[in-house]
């Protein structure tokens, strides 16, 4: 079976008009926290995650974020349509 192929303009302006562009603030805010912990630095492939996602009610509390490899925190299942599920 072919892989489903992601329309990255169709999620883009979806998510927009959701309002979900809205988390980068807190994203970064996150990663900001952790590089001043010392957990991360710039280039080491380690991304920050939410355990519970901003987009789900989650928050940047530091018992809610954790620090995973890229490839952890950007390969979720994914739907027909190519949104997570």
């Amino acid at each position: 079976m072919p892989p489903k192929v992601r329309d990255y303009k169709r999620e883009y302006a979806l998510s927009k008009k959701r309002g979900e562009q809205d988390g980068r603030v807190e994203r970064n805010k996150a990663r900001r926290e952790l590089s001043r912990a010392g957990l991360v630095h710039k280039g080491d492939g380690k991304d920050i995650d939410h355990k519970r996602p901003i987009s789900k009610g989650g928050s940047n509390a530091r018992s809610n974020l954790r620090v995973v490899s890229a490839h952890t925190n950007r390969s979720f299942a994914r739907n027909s349509k190519g949104g997570m599920k």
